[in-house]
């Protein structure tokens, strides 16, 4: 039976899980977003073609990717104890957290806006808009439904990405698990903690949905 002091214990955890998602999520768009447009539009044929650019962050963005969370986490400790002043706690985990997931994010943008048809763009280039006229009047608001379920797997993602960093040190859904579940032989504590998951995964994915419904002209 989980006591009343293990409940507060619970409803913190939850609320440092949900600090983490929601900073680092909110940083990894924040520099995501513009990697992702640069990948779009300095591609051939785009409206700022430049291949030297688009071939750096393409590679920026690959080698991003392919760094498994937990190795980053622990390969730049430095650099978070730098940022954050520790390399342990909620505080810090968001460093690794937003690294990891800013390549997502501008890989998903990416995706997001190659969706546009064409001929809006062209459209608009025949009535003589600017790159960023069209950047921002004519791909970002075209693509703002995929934009917003992107924005959404991201988060989810990102919970999945916080329980691993809070398993070694980050606090959390993850550290509660471990201390008071594994550690203490705590079934109930470990059931516990796995619905909030499933049921904060939920969460999330039916007010990105929600939202993505909402912005949707083509379906309105």
């Amino acid at each position: 039976m989980i006591d009343s002091r293990l409940v507060q214990v619970i409803i913190n955890s939850l609320g440092e899980t949900l600090y983490m998602v929601g900073v680092s999520c909110a940083l990894a768009v924040i520099f995501g977003l513009p990697i992702g447009i640069i990948l779009v539009v300095t591609e051939k044929q785009s409206i700022l073609e430049n291949r030297g650019i688009n071939q750096t962050f393409q590679a920026i963005v690959n080698i991003g990717r392919s760094v498994p969370f937990v190795i980053l986490m622990v390969a730049i400790m430095p650099f978070t104890r730098f940022l954050a002043g520790t390399s342990i706690g909620t505080t810090a985990a968001i460093v690794p957290l937003t690294l990891a997931a800013i390549p997502f994010v501008a890989r998903m943008v990416e995706t997001s806006l190659r969706e546009v048809d064409p001929g809006v763009v062209e459209a608009a280039q025949a009535i003589g808009a600017s790159p960023w006229d069209i950047i921002a009047k004519v791909l970002i608001p075209e693509a703002k439904p995929s934009l917003i379920l992107g924005i959404t797997i991201t988060a989810i993602n990102l919970v999945g990405y916080s329980t691993m960093a809070g398993a070694i040190g980050g606090g959390g859904l993850g550290d509660l698990a471990v201390r008071y579940g594994y550690q203490r032989f705590r079934g109930d504590v470990m059931l516990a903690t796995v619905i909030i998951l499933v049921l904060l995964v939920q969460g999330i994915q039916m007010v990105g949905g929600t939202l993505a419904k909402k912005v949707d002209h083509k379906k309105g």
